[in-house]
């Protein structure tokens, strides 16, 4: 009879993805990243070609990035990357200043400088992904800075909310976040919201967290508007 150790030695482990949580994955940071451009058409069968996967794996992961906001399943088309609207994004950028402006008084009022030890690594991180031109990077350790700050004061709904729009958001930060000195100017705006919540001042924190998204929808207008006056 084989020992246990034998027995462990030949055990399947379990994966801490699925292949359909893995394709989700490629797909919307192709999308995100720009692989895959507004109104390209993503085609069923080159998808399965180039992911190695299944056509339902393929067609789950599309219905999931249209209930995200990133595909848009288009009448007699098919799929296709959904087109960045500038109203939309407007709202998206109303729904995190709102959300992000009340976290960032709550993380003052809590007075933890542990709080902003956590998010000036993240912050860190930031600057480190810039320098390397590493866009994915500022990404995630973006999303790392403010999934911080919603937790620390366990405004889980509220991330919930933030969750929802996170494809969208990203699709958004990846336009502003290569536009001309925004490596500087973003991580510097960061670092106010950062400065007020070691003050322990909640106005001073609002007031940074709002100014960062105000300036970041500027950007993103002005990036969506130059694209439609192109098309």
């Amino acid at each position: 009879m084989p020992s246990p150790l034998q027995e462990s030695a030949i055990r399947v482990e379990r994966p801490n993805k699925t292949l359909r949580e893995l394709a989700l994955d490629k797909v919307r940071d192709a999308i995100v990243d720009g692989y895959f451009r507004p109104g390209d058409r993503l085609v069923e069968r080159d998808l399965c070609a180039q992911l190695g996967v299944s056509r339902t794996v393929v067609r789950e992961v599309l219905r999931h990035l249209e209930s995200e906001g990133l595909v848009a399943n288009v009448p007699n088309k098919g799929p296709m990357v959904a087109m960045l609207d500038l109203d939309e994004a407007k709202q998206i950028y109303e729904i995190r200043g709102a959300l992000e402006g009340m976290v960032a008084r709550l993380c003052a009022e809590r007075r933890d400088p542990a709080i902003a030890d956590a998010l000036d690594i993240s912050l860190k991180g930031i600057r480190q992904c810039y320098a390397r031109k590493d866009m994915p990077g500022v990404l995630a350790h973006t999303s790392a800075f403010y999934q911080t700050m919603f937790s620390t004061v366990d405004r889980h709904v509220a991330w919930g909310v933030v969750n929802l729009l996170t494809g969208r958001i990203n699709h958004l930060r990846s336009m502003t976040i290569k536009t001309r000195n925004r490596d500087v100017e973003g991580p510097a705006q960061m670092a106010k919201i950062v400065e007020a919540i070691r003050a322990g001042d909640g106005q001073a924190a609002y007031q940074a967290a709002i100014d960062h998204v105000t300036r970041a929808c500027a950007i993103a207008e002005a990036v969506l508007t130059a694209q439609q006056q192109r098309e």
